[in-house]
């Protein structure tokens, strides 16, 4: 099944929206993770505190890990990861929801986002 010209490696894009139904709740669970992570450096915990606190989704970008999305799957593993999350406006009615119209515009361009974005490589 695969040729010398066929890459090994697949981009997969997920788009959510999200409905936050408690605030505090997400909050209390991303400062949870902070507290429990080796990786945040002591200098740095307080101020990713009250990023998390003020900005709901960054906690939730804190809590969302595109590793747990496919550290389960047999035969892949994660490569690179990249994720952004803001808060929208959303009306599901919409026809500016329609999630496949940004497939053809977006292979390559969805580094412009202006939202906070999280990377990580495995």
């Amino acid at each position: 099944m695969s040729t010398p010209e066929t890459s090994r490696f697949v981009r997969l894009r997920v788009e959510m929206v999200i409905e936050v139904n408690d605030e505090n709740a997400l909050t209390k669970a991303a400062l949870s993770r902070i507290a429990e992570d080796p990786e945040v450096p002591a200098d740095e915990r307080t101020q990713v505190e009250s990023t998390v606190t003020e900005d709901t989704a960054e906690a939730l970008a804190y809590l969302v890990d595109p590793f747990d999305l496919v550290g389960g799957v047999p035969g892949v593993e994660l490569a690179q990861a990249s994720w952004s999350s803001e808060q929208v406006d959303h009306d599901p009615d919409s026809p500016d929801w329609d999630l496949d119209e940004d497939d053809d515009a977006s292979d390559d361009t969805s580094d412009d986002d202006t939202s906070d974005e999280k990377a990580a490589t495995g």
